[in-house]
């Protein structure tokens, strides 16, 4: 960790100049600069210091805040061919978020899995081809740039009922897939 340069954020970040945080600190101006510069290190003493004027603290200056990944890419996906369908998991990991986003590709006349009753809801978007929504005994024709949006409380499939592949954007909340 470049602890110089973390604390000349900080100090950035709350409108100090070196002045202003030699004052609050009880340091001296030359030191709080050499120590943004990384020419020395302060004691912990000293540290503890600095952070306190800076309103934080050691706990929090020292976590390192994890890379949080938000764009993904074609490398990134997971794909699980099937005879009937194919489910390629777009968001890695996604069983840890509030929602889980697949694409699904139906092969002519193919049909996804079934899903079961849960407490939850689910949001799909026909990019290409034709399907029907199929909830218990009642069907829906959702074609190509359509949505359908449905509660989980009954089980129900996609089905592909054309000649042509069919492409459906799917996501559920809770993740479901």
């Amino acid at each position: 960790m470049d602890i110089g340069t973390k604390i000349k954020q900080l100090r950035l970040v709350n409108d100090l100049t070196l002045e202003e945080l030699a004052s609050r600190s009880e340091l001296t101006k030359g030191f709080l600069s050499q120590v943004e510069r990384n020419l020395t290190s302060p004691s912990i003493s000293s540290l503890e210091d600095i952070l306190e004027a800076l309103g934080t603290n050691l706990s929090e200056f020292f976590q390192e805040e994890p890379d949080e990944k938000v764009v993904f890419t074609k490398d990134d996906f997971f794909v699980d061919e099937r005879e009937d369908h194919t489910i390629e998991w777009i968001v890695p990991n996604a069983q840890k978020n509030a929602m889980e986003p697949i694409l699904l590709t139906l092969p002519p006349h193919g049909r996804s899995q079934t899903m079961t009753s849960y407490n939850g809801e689910e949001f799909g978007y026909v990019l290409k081809g034709v399907v029907d929504l199929v909830i218990e005994n009642k069907r829906y024709r959702v074609k190509a740039k359509e949505t359908f949006y449905v509660d989980g409380s009954r089980s129900h499939t996609l089905v592909n009922p054309g000649a042509k592949e069919a492409q459906v954007l799917w996501i559920t909340t809770p993740p479901m897939f």
